[in-house]
């Protein structure tokens, strides 16, 4: 049988290598959208954000006695780098972005809910406090997004009707 904490250690790791490959998946992605600012700026707010994230999650790591995997860490980099690039190769990558990343947000925003259900079952409020916060920044750009999918997709579809214009980013 395994020690409860040693799930909410491992939570943890996994919790902070998601911030890390969304790091890399929203830097990457804020680096080419051009004729959607409001989005380019909603991006790089919630890069910062998530870099917070990445650095208050391991503290948590570190006050139980742990820290952060190198290999969950590099494998997670990874794969933002590859969903990244995978969007040069779409004629619509802004759009296909906005998806992966409400996707990704859905999925943090589960985690973190799980992490502070894990955390206060075991007594530790700190880490239940910091993945609150955490989340309640999860959820605020999920809602930014959500509620920004149909004048994102109308500027795309706008843009890739005119002639000259790029749409894709």
């Amino acid at each position: 049988m395994t020690n409860p904490t040693d799930h909410l250690i491992a939570w943890l790791k996994d919790a902070h290598a998601a911030e890390e490959q969304a790091i890399t998946m929203l830097s990457n992605l804020a680096q080419r959208i051009e004729n959607y600012p409001d989005l380019k700026a909603r991006v790089e707010q919630h890069v910062n954000e998530t870099e917070r994230q990445a650095e208050r999650v391991r503290e948590c790591l570190r006050r139980l006695g742990s820290d952060s995997s190198t290999l969950k860490d590099t494998g997670t980099k990874l794969m933002g780098l590859g969903q990244a690039l995978s969007g040069i190769f779409t004629s619509d990558e802004v759009i296909k972005g906005v998806l992966a990343s409400y996707t990704f947000e859905q999925m943090e925003i589960a985690s973190y809910k799980i992490l502070i259900a894990a955390a206060r079952h075991l007594g530790d409020t700190e880490t239940a406090r910091v993945c609150e916060e955490i989340l309640q920044e999860e959820i605020a750009m999920a809602k930014w997004l959500e509620e920004n999918l149909e004048r994102l997709t109308d500027r795309f579809l706008d843009l890739d009707a005119k002639p000259g214009q790029t749409a894709k980013h």
